[in-house]
């Protein structure tokens, strides 16, 4: 079974930064392609971006221009780079190997807050 754990999250002030991490334990982790979502409290679960095997980025409306996705085939990790956060990026972060859907239970927990 895929285990994707996610990390990086934290508190930090708007306009801040903060680099998100998510690292797989199976090695067909370079076949496919891999996602973040986020949840805010009281919603549902928004796509925030996506990278394909040969690094093919795909980004949501408020992702694109502060966010950034990569991944590391070797280390099998996928990450986000968040620029510019906003108090409305505030939410759980976690990642997935598309078609799949995200494991909160091993997300990471981003709060924009001053």
């Amino acid at each position: 079974q895929v285990q994707l754990v996610a990390s990086g999250g934290a508190l930090v002030q708007p306009g801040g930064t903060l680099r998100l991490s998510c690292a797989a334990s199976i090695d067909f982790f370079n076949l496919d392609t891999m996602e973040w979502y986020r949840q805010a409290p009281g919603r549902q679960p928004d796509f925030v971006a996506s990278i394909t095997r040969d690094g093919i980025p795909l980004y949501a409306d408020f992702a694109l221009g502060r966010f950034t996705i990569s991944r590391d085939n070797a280390k099998q990790m996928v990450n986000l780079q968040m620029n510019n956060l906003k108090p409305e990026d505030t939410a759980a972060y976690a990642c997935s190997l598309y078609p799949g859907v995200p494991n909160w239970g091993q997300g990471t927990q981003v709060t924009v807050s001053s």
